[in-house]
């Protein structure tokens, strides 16, 4: 009769990776149900009003929400994206759907100018490259020649 082996080491704090989709969703649920507010002072007479601006997706804000709705630790929420030792295989797939879902929202944010092109460029290492090609062209050419 074999005998049962033991699981070694402790259990995860996230033990699927669907409880890890699903705690992704309530963040972006919660981040885009709860705009930054803009003040602006308009007309005559100066009268404040608010602008409500929509929050992006960020890794970090996800970890923070993570940290505060779990009982993973930030710095363990890490080990689950860069499958520290090998202990998170299970979790890659949707590790990368997650750094998908928000670089896209980022991406898409600051295309159409809902967030700051720029930053969301720098962001997800977007940049434009151009190569220049320099000749050098005689001041006088020689009539000899």
């Amino acid at each position: 009769m074999a005998k049962e082996q033991k699981k070694r080491g402790r259990k995860k704090a996230i033990e699927t990776p669907a409880i890890m989709w699903d705690l992704f969703k309530q963040y972006a649920k919660e981040t885009k149900d709860n705009p930054r507010i803009q003040y602006d002072y308009v007309g005559r007479n100066g009268d404040k009003v608010a602008k409500p601006l929509e929050v992006p997706l960020t890794m970090c804000g996800f970890e923070l929400f993570v940290a505060d709705n779990s009982t993973v630790d930030i710095i363990r929420i890490e080990q689950y994206f860069s499958n520290y030792e090998k202990r998170y295989t299970e979790f890659v797939g949707i590790c990368r759907a997650i750094r998908a879902a928000i670089r896209k929202d980022q991406i898409e944010g600051g295309m159409v100018g809902q967030y700051n092109p720029s930053i969301t460029q720098r962001l997800n290492s977007l940049h434009e490259t151009t190569h220049t090609t320099v000749t050098e062209q005689p001041l006088f050419t020689d009539p000899e020649a």
